[in-house]
């Protein structure tokens, strides 16, 4: 699924499929001409080689799936229309790690001359490596919960589990031991879709935030999402000073041992070294 390794493409232009979507009750009704510009991005090397369609996706299909979904569904906005029809045919298709999708409305209702109208968007599957905390009550019981949130997410999907490690607290707060480990996802959510929904998970944990790196019945953070660089007052990728955290790294090795840091530019494997370098006692 992972757009990284998948630069070739399948590219479907001008699909024509008459729908019914629109602001308008006459556009509903009557329904209207809509055509379809799509980019599938997929790994097509094995395809080529060994010239079996099973290796590929067949755009026939694709063009029947993306035409049968505009008409069973109604949108007011083709924003809307361009959103839902990205996410299903990324849900669809395995083989297909992004895709570019225009949606062309070519009688638009708009008074002055024009040649069309299209809303132009871009969605992809993301690599993400999740970290994964309680110190409080079950915790084992906690965690296990959180997995199956992922699990049952519609936009994603948890390829990797590492063993849980039992952890001293870190930030000086007196607390029980953690127990630690990191979640490997692919998912279709931004980076602030994803935190929401990790908020969301550590509420019906019975998660409050009242002591900074205090104890918690759940605790989830985004540790990397792609190789992207993100900051702003709610979020930071990769996740801070995470290269000084042990309880990060050693599950994070389990699962990733030469993921690159895109800042620091080592791998998982390296910043974990350099960590039980300086805790080895002096002679």
């Amino acid at each position: 699924m992972y757009l990284e390794n998948a630069k070739d493409k399948i590219c479907i232009e001008l699909l024509e499929v008459y729908a019914h979507h629109g602001v308008f009750p006459e556009e509903k009704q009557k329904g209207q001409p809509f055509l379809i510009n799509a980019v599938l991005y997929a790994d097509l090397r094995k395809a080529g080689k060994e010239d079996r369609l099973e290796l590929s996706t067949d755009y026939g299909e694709v063009c029947q799936f993306m035409t049968q979904w505009m008409q069973e569904n109604t949108f007011n906005l083709i924003e809307a229309v361009a959103e839902g029809l990205a996410q299903a045919v990324l849900l669809r298709y395995e083989l297909i790690s992004g895709i570019d999708l225009e949606i062309r409305k070519p009688e638009a209702p708009i008074e002055q001359p024009f040649g069309c109208v299209s809303v132009k968007i871009h969605r992809e599957w993301h690599k993400a490596y999740l970290g994964v905390g309680s110190n409080m009550g079950d915790k084992k019981h906690y965690i296990q919960e959180a997995v199956e949130a992922l699990k049952s997410h519609p936009l994603t999907v948890v390829n990797g589990i590492s063993d849980l490690i039992e952890t001293e607290p870190y930030g000086g707060v007196v607390q029980d031991n953690f127990l630690n480990g990191v979640i490997e996802i692919e998912t279709l959510l931004s980076p602030m879709e994803l935190l929401d929904m990790l908020h969301e998970i550590e509420g019906a944990a019975g998660r409050v935030r009242e002591v900074r790196w205090g104890p918690r019945t759940l605790d989830l953070d985004i540790i990397f999402y792609d190789k992207i660089v993100y900051e702003d007052d709610a979020l930071i990728i990769p996740h801070q000073d995470m290269e000084n955290r042990r309880f990060v790294l050693e599950p994070l090795k389990m699962l990733a041992p030469n993921y690159r840091h895109p800042v620091l530019g080592k791998t998982v494997s390296r910043l974990l070294e350099d960590i039980l370098s300086k805790e080895e006692p002096r002679g």
